[in-house]
């Protein structure tokens, strides 16, 4: 039998606002800024803001909840906390640090993106064509496949990113997460807003805003877009791939939990709301420069932020310093989100293997820098991140949370225990909604969200890239995630965790549910 350690004083957050902070500067990442907008556009305009309202409650709210509850009451990483529900659970919890450790190797890429486009804004650098130059002049993109030749623009600024990352894990909850958070959540919520306004005083920004909240209707029968809503709700708030339950787990014992759940999920929504006023109002600017309709232009991913604005910022009075802002804005929303998503490995590693947050930065985070050089700054980069994106998210996360449901609910049976205790440390009443989304409908339609994702992976190669380049970086990557859940599974605890007993709950508390 393995030597077990005793278990060191947990971390904790020094407040509700660290905490705050902190997670919404995790669910406040890329995909609010390039995702959102145009998800909205092509489904049903300001018609789409019915589903996502819907999906915001129904299964964004609840699940965000659910993961609050896991961690705040259990009190470990995700392995540590799915172990505690059953020994049979824990694979789900590593899968989960897999999937944070593999987004991570890609995410810092596009930081470094941002990072590098904040200089190009200065002198305009992108040129006549903005798209040739993200593909071309600056990503020297080979196409799908694994290349071995590195760009030493991007190579350079990334290792140095990894270096400054690590460096706030190394530094802890406290001195680390929660201090960057605090520094860099209100200076974008600043800098994003005054783009924003900036843009709605754009000649042509009104028709922009006019495409964005126009309501088609009609699309309300579409189910796609309803699935859409959900798929966008559930990807924002970076829940049920272990950074709310790692999260939550910092808290101080007596924290007033569900509340800070309504907290994080309506900023975050409002975040995004913002951020589309934002891009349309810029998009409505280009189309009148143009003469052409908004409908044609690229609305999402990469191409949004470093083709079709750069191409923006080009005709804009004052273009450098919207180009400042915007590029600054994305790379404090990706920073901050990264630093969350690394913090689940952190943890895990961590209270598994008995390791410092030292060790785990250097061993662990310089296992993953090492990953993400060879894969993203690499010539095949982009079509590598876009694969191992839409295959990680789409299946993934979604499967992680079906699990995540199913397991609660049907598995642990801990699901009116979890309810007891948001009610026991919360102001506010969770009611048995909240048992009922979470139990049936949430899983029900997350099933029927990646049946619909599956159904599409199969029916035609992704993007058209090819097969054998969809098999080993997407569906590889997702039989890797499985492999590892297993293998760290069987190797033994050097930390205590087994032998954990949540705080019992009053019989007033037990009533209450």
């Amino acid at each position: 039998m393995a030597e077990r350690t005793t278990t060191p004083e947990r971390e904790q957050w020094t407040g509700q606002y660290g905490f705050i902070l902190a997670a919404i500067g995790s669910a406040v990442g890329l995909g609010n800024i390039w995702r959102f907008p145009g998800v909205a556009y092509e489904n049903g305009g300001g018609a789409f803001l019915v589903p996502y309202l819907v999906a915001l409650l129904t299964a964004g709210i609840p699940i965000l909840l659910l993961d609050y509850s896991l961690g705040h009451r259990f009190r470990g990483s995700a392995p540590a906390v799915f172990r505690r529900l059953g020994k049979g659970f824990e694979p789900l919890g590593w899968f989960q640090v897999g999937i944070s450790f593999v987004i991570a190797t890609y995410y810092t890429v596009i930081v470094v993106w941002a990072i590098r486009y904040i200089g190009f804004s200065v002198d305009l650098a992108w040129g006549e064509d903005p798209a040739a130059f993200f593909t071309g002049d600056f990503l020297q993109y080979s196409g799908a496949g694994l290349s071995t030749d590195f760009v030493g623009g991007i190579f350079w600024p990334m290792l140095v990113l990894w270096l400054v990352v690590l460096a706030v894990l190394a530094l802890g909850v406290q001195r680390g997460l929660e201090r960057a958070n605090k520094i860099f959540m209100p200076l974008l919520v600043v800098l994003f807003t005054i783009m924003v306004v900036r843009a709605l005083f754009l000649e042509g920004a009104s028709d922009g805003l006019t495409a964005f909240f126009t309501p088609n209707w009609e699309a309300l029968l579409d189910a796609n877009v309803w699935i859409a809503a959900y798929s966008q709700i559930f990807f924002s708030l970076s829940i049920a791939f272990g950074i709310m339950i790692t999260y939550s787990s910092y808290l101080k014992r007596r924290s007033n939990v569900a509340p800070t759940g309504y907290v994080v999920a309506f900023a975050n929504s409002s975040f995004e709301l913002l951020a589309g006023i934002g891009v349309f109002a810029t998009l409505g600017f280009m189309a009148a420069q143009q003469g052409i309709a908004i409908g044609d232009m690229r609305l999402t991913g990469p191409m949004l932020s470093f083709a079709t604005f750069p191409q923006i910022v080009s005709m804009m009075p004052g273009g450098p310093i919207f180009g400042i802002l915007f590029f600054t804005s994305l790379t404090l929303a990706g920073f901050t989100s990264l630093i969350s998503i690394l913090q689940v490995v952190s943890a895990a590693f961590q209270e598994k293997f008995g390791l410092s947050r030292v060790q785990v930065s250097l061993l662990i985070g310089g296992v993953a820098a090492v990953i993400s050089l060879a894969l993203y700054s690499s010539t095949s980069g982009l079509a590598v991140l876009d694969v191992v994106d839409k295959y990680t998210n789409e299946v993934g996360v979604v499967v992680s949370a079906i699990a995540t449901c199913v397991i609660v609910t049907l598995g642990a049976r801990k699901l009116p225990e979890l309810r007891a205790h948001l009610n026991a440390v919360s102001t506010g009443h969770v009611g048995r909604w909240w048992s009922v989304l979470v139990g049936a409908i949430v899983p029900i339609a997350l099933t029927i969200m990646l049946l619909s994702s599956l159904r599409a992976l199969f029916s035609e190669p992704y993007e058209d890239y090819p097969l054998a380049f969809l098999t080993i970086a997407g569906w590889g990557t997702l039989g890797l995630l499985v492999v590892a859940a297993l293998v760290y599974t069987l190797i033994p605890w050097r930390r205590p965790v087994d032998d954990f007993t949540p705080e019992p709950l009053s019989a007033s508390q037990e009533v209450r549910r």
